[in-house]
């Protein structure tokens, strides 16, 4: 029987959506799914919202929870995929101090999972547990594909595909609403049917290259015409990248809020008013966990009154790459995987993420061929912070650690060389206990 490990199964509303999908899969169905996290309970909420969803799929799965870290290759042995969606130190206090430390001096985020001193302790934070899934991977499933969803996405999978053995690629979200968020918030709806698109960049800043209309024809021209008159006449959700349309000639794959904080541009304390002006919402993960913890209290009371819980198959990658291996069926995915010459103006050790084709051989990736010269620059700012916080938890250099604050655009913009030394000892202090020692 086909068996799917879920890592960080108390984030319940994810697997809900991935393993959910997996069960309306008729390929995937009957399969076994190990729920493995260190939290019990949540483990627990997990499998009660999979079994009313299996029961109304008609119970061709099989369901067993691994808690404890004990229990991690009982969880992972002779699994054929294995989904990870840990959060290391969770809401409360890891991303609390993430925000509130860095606030002391004067350095604020939106969202501080991806770049930035908050991605990097992230990272820091993730790596040790990754290692340890990967040695356990490479002993009781080493055949199995490992599907990585936790941010930071290009760091978290260029540890895993450059350091251990395991068959990795990231997958990420944004990069199938990309282009239909952008016609539809243009009010360009009439576009999306038969659309041609080429995106290709990093996590989160994979650059919407080419679109065009199902006969051909470029639609950048009427998207930057319709993008300028929006931002200069309201106030809107995508303020900031679409200043990136005029400014970089260029769409982007991640939300304004995140990529708000992914350059020097547009939060900096010598100028206030531009928080206005783009419509930035600072603080803005920590105020989504509070209301998705309220909310999924709400929604889980209701839903252990039911026996069925329905489901409708997401956008998610995850089951149809599955879905594809198993059947040899092609399938497209936006994948990060380690360059090797798919973009050529980046660094080869690098994570990019490119259009990858799935069947039963594998994940296969395409070549893009050269970016436009300035937006692998601005991809290169990235790359330098990802590459010095994986070489920064490989050595457990100290050094290193500073050296990846000090090279993040957004904090080097801001804070003076001392002031990001200081606030990284803060942090690393605060985190300890997830952190190896660093010298």
């Amino acid at each position: 029987m086909l068996k799917i490990t879920f890592l960080g199964a108390g984030s319940t509303v994810f697997v809900r959506n991935v393993l959910g999908d997996c069960m309306s899969s008729e390929a995937l169905r009957e399969c076994e799914i190990a729920l493995y996290d260190i939290d019990a309970s949540r483990l627990k909420e997990s499998e009660r919202i999979l079994s009313a969803i299996n029961k109304a799929k008609g119970g061709h799965s099989k369901i067993a929870c691994y808690a404890g870290a004990e229990n991690l290759e009982n969880a992972l042995k002779d699994s054929s995929f294995v989904v990870n969606a840990v959060q290391v130190g969770g809401y409360d206090p890891a991303t609390i101090a993430d925000f509130e430390i860095p606030k002391k001096y004067g350095l604020r985020q939106t969202i501080g999972d991806t770049i930035g001193i908050g991605g990097i302790m992230r990272a820091l934070r993730t790596i040790p547990v990754l290692e340890q899934f990967a040695r356990a991977i490479e002993k009781v499933c080493p055949d199995a594909w490992f599907l990585n969803y936790t941010n930071p996405m290009s760091m978290l999978t260029g540890f895993m595909q450059r350091y251990t053995g395991v068959k990795t690629v990231g997958l990420c979200h944004s990069v199938q609403v990309c282009s239909k968020l952008l016609l539809e918030s243009l009010d360009m709806k009439d576009k999306l049917d038969g659309r041609r698109e080429l995106i290709a960049g990093i996590n989160h800043m994979g650059w919407l290259l080419e679109i065009s209309d199902k006969d051909g024809n470029d639609l950048y021209p009427e998207i930057k015409k319709r993008a300028k008159v929006k931002n200069a006449n309201e106030k809107h959700w995508d303020m900031v990248r679409y200043d990136y349309i005029d400014k970089l000639g260029y769409y982007c794959t991640e939300s304004s809020e995140h990529n708000a904080e992914y350059n020097p541009f547009y939060i900096k304390s010598k100028y206030p008013q531009l928080i206005g002006n783009f419509n930035i919402p600072l603080d803005e993960y920590p105020r989504r966990c509070i209301e998705q913890i309220n909310g999924w209290k709400a929604e889980y009371e209701n839903l252990v009154k039911c026996d069925t819980l329905e489901h409708k198959r997401s956008h998610e990658y995850a089951s149809y790459i599955m879905e594809s291996i198993v059947k040899g069926n092609s399938y497209k995915i936006g994948g990060n995987v380690i360059n090797n010459g798919y973009i050529e103006n980046l660094p080869s050790e690098a994570c990019v993420e490119v259009p990858c084709f799935v069947d039963n051989s594998g994940i296969k990736a395409c070549r893009v061929g050269r970016l436009p010269v300035h937006l692998s620059a601005m991809n290169m700012t990235h790359i330098n912070v990802h590459l010095t916080v994986i070489e920064a938890a490989v050595t457990k250099s100290l050094d290193h650690v500073y050296h990846a604050a000090m090279l993040d655009p957004h904090t080097a913009s801001e804070l003076s060389i001392d002031d990001i030394r200081a606030m990284v000892d803060d942090l690393l202090n605060a985190h300890s206990a997830w952190l190896p020692k660093y010298k």
